[in-house]
C-alpha cells in the first residue's frame, strides 16, 4: 500500500476529526473557565433577579471556585493530552520519527490559536453572557467529576499544607468589600467616577470599620450649660448657641445631669413666665430648675462602631450622645449629623459659620492645617494617603512619629510628607505646614 492510500485511508480521516473535536472541547473549557472567573456577581445577581437562569447556574457554580476550576482544568487537560496524543500518532504514521516534531509544531499554534486564545478573548469580552451560556454544560461537568476533584483538592491542600500555605475557602467574601474600594479607585483614577461619588460609597463601607473616638467632638470643643447659672444667663447663652441641644452639667463639668433642647428650654421659661400677655412677669424665671426640662442624657463608649451607632440612634430616634472611656470618664459627644457627615460630607445650614477649607495652600506648594483637623478628612480634601492607624488629628499623627509634644518651629519628615510645627498653645500643636517632599 503506497503513501497516499496510507493517507487518505478512513482511520486517518478519523483521528483528523477526533483532533479537531478535542479541539472544540479545549475551547470549550478554556473559554469557560475565563468567562465563569472573570464575570462580575453583581451583574450575575442582577440578571438572576430579572430571570435568568444561566445567570443563577453561573452564581452556583462559581460558589466553589476551587471545585469549579478544578473541574474544567481537569477536563481541559484530558482533551489537550488526547489531542496531542493523537497528532503524534497521526504525524509520526506520515511523516516517520519526524512526525514527533511536526505534531508539537502544529498542535501548539492550534491550541494556543483555537483553543486558548480566541475562547478566553471573547469570553473576557462578555464574561457574563459566556457566563451564562455556558453555565448547563459545565454544571454536568462539575457534578460528574466531583469525586476525582474533592480527592485531587484534599492532595493539594495536603501538599500546600506542608509549605504553610492555609486555604480560606470564603476568602471571596471577605474580598468583596475592597474589590468595591477597589473598583471606585480605579474609576476615579480613569475619570469614570467623580471624586465626590467615591467618597460617598466609600464612606458608607467605612462606617463599620471606624469608631466614635475618631470623630467625636472633644470635651474641650463641648458647650454645656452650668445648671446653677442665673436663668437669664442660661436663656442668653441658648439663643447665643448654634447649637439646639446643649449638656447640663452641675458642680463640674464631667458631672453630667442631662441633656437640653432650646426648644424645650424656651418653652419652659415662656410657660413660668407666664406668657407673652400683660400678665408675664420674668420674675417668676428664678425659681426656674433647669434639671427640670433637661432629658436623661444618653452615654456611649468610645469604641463603639460608627456603623453600630447609627443604628442606635435610629432605633432610639435620638440625634445626641456623649461619649466616655472604659472609665465612665467623658471624652466628648457625637451626634447622628456627625456620622452622616462621613458618608455626605460637610453639612451646614444658615446657622452655622463659614465654611473653611481644611487646609490652606501657600506660596511655596505647602499646606497650613489646623491641628485638629482629622487626617481622614485631609485625606479626602487634597487626594493624599496619610495614616490613620496611630493616630484621628494631623497633631496626633506628628506627636505620635515624633515620640514628643513639638515645639513651634520644629520640622518632622515621615510618610513623604514634611511637617513643620507653626503653632503651639499649651501643650497642643494648633497648626502646622505639610508639603510632600515628591
Amino acid at each position: 500500500m503506497d503513501t497516499a492510500s496510507t493517507v487518505l485511508d478512513s482511520a486517518f480521516w478519523t483521528t483528523a476529526g477526533a483532533i479537531v473535536l478535542l479541539l472544540v472541547f479545549s475551547g470549550f473549557f478554556s473559554g469557560s473557565e475565563t468567562a465563569l472567573t472573570a464575570a462580575s456577581r453583581g451583574k450575575l445577581r442582577a440578571q438572576a433577579d430579572k430571570g435568568s437562569r444561566g445567570a443563577q447556574r453561573a452564581l452556583v457554580i462559581t460558589e466553589d471556585n476551587e471545585r469549579l476550576i478544578g473541574s474544567v482544568l481537569l477536563g481541559n487537560n484530558v482533551v489537550n493530552i488526547l489531542a496531542a496524543s493523537l497528532a503524534t500518532a497521526l504525524f509520526t504514521r506520515i511523516f516517520g520519527e519526524g512526525g514527533v516534531a511536526m505534531a508539537t509544531l502544529v498542535m501548539t499554534l492550534l491550541v494556543l490559536v483555537f483553543a486558548e486564545v480566541l475562547p478566553k478573548t471573547y469570553a473576557i469580552s462578555n464574561a457574563e453572557k459566556a457566563a451564562s451560556a455556558v453555565s448547563a454544560p459545565i454544571s454536568i461537568l462539575v457534578m460528574i467529576l466531583s469525586p476525582i476533584v474533592g480527592a485531587v483538592r484534599l492532595f493539594v491542600r495536603g501538599v500546600l499544607r506542608i509549605f504553610g500555605v492555609q486555604i480560606d475557602p470564603d476568602s471571596h467574601i471577605m474580598a468583596v468589600r475592597e474589590e468595591i474600594a477597589g473598583a471606585l479607585q480605579l474609576g476615579h483614577s480613569e475619570g469614570v467616577v467623580e471624586k465626590e461619588d467615591r467618597d460617598r460609597i466609600l464612606g458608607a463601607l467605612d462606617l463599620s470599620d471606624r469608631f466614635v473616638e475618631e470623630i467625636m467632638l472633644h470635651r474641650s470643643n463641648i458647650e454645656m450649660i452650668d445648671a446653677d447659672a442665673e436663668p437669664e444667663t442660661i436663656l442668653e447663652q441658648c439663643l447665643h448657641s448654634q447649637h439646639t441641644r446643649l449638656p447640663v452639667f452641675r458642680g463640674e463639668q464631667e458631672n453630667i445631669i442631662g441633656v437640653v433642647h432650646a426648644k424645650d428650654l424656651f418653652r419652659a421659661m415662656y410657660e413660668q413666665a407666664g406668657g407673652a400677655g400683660a400678665g408675664a412677669d420674668t420674675g417668676r424665671l428664678q425659681s426656674f430648675d433647669i434639671a427640670e426640662v433637661a432629658k436623661a442624657p444618653y452615654f456611649v463608649p468610645e469604641t463603639t462602631t460608627l456603623d453600630e451607632q447609627m443604628r442606635q440612634f435610629l432605633r432610639m430616634r435620638s440625634h445626641f450622645a456623649l461619649v466616655v472611656d472604659e472609665y465612665g470618664a467623658l471624652q466628648g459627644l457625637i451626634t447622628l449629623e456627625d456620622i452622616l457627615e462621613e458618608i455626605v460630607g460637610e453639612i451646614t445650614d444658615e446657622f452655622d459659620p463659614a465654611e473653611e477649607t481644611v487646609a490652606k495652600k501657600t506660596a511655596d506648594g505647602s499646606y497650613l492645617v489646623e491641628g485638629a483637623t482629622t487626617i481622614r478628612d485631609l485625606n479626602r480634601a487634597i487626594e493624599w494617603n496619610l495614616p490613620d492607624d496611630e493616630a484621628n488629628t494631623v497633631a496626633g499623627l506628628v506627636i505620635h512619629e515624633a515620640q514628643m509634644i513639638p515645639v513651634k518651629g520644629q520640622v518632622f519628615s515621615f510618610h513623604g510628607f514634611r511637617f513643620e510645627v507653626t503653632a503651639r498653645e499649651g501643650n497642643r500643636v494648633t497648626e502646622l505646614k505639610i508639603r510632600p517632599l515628591s
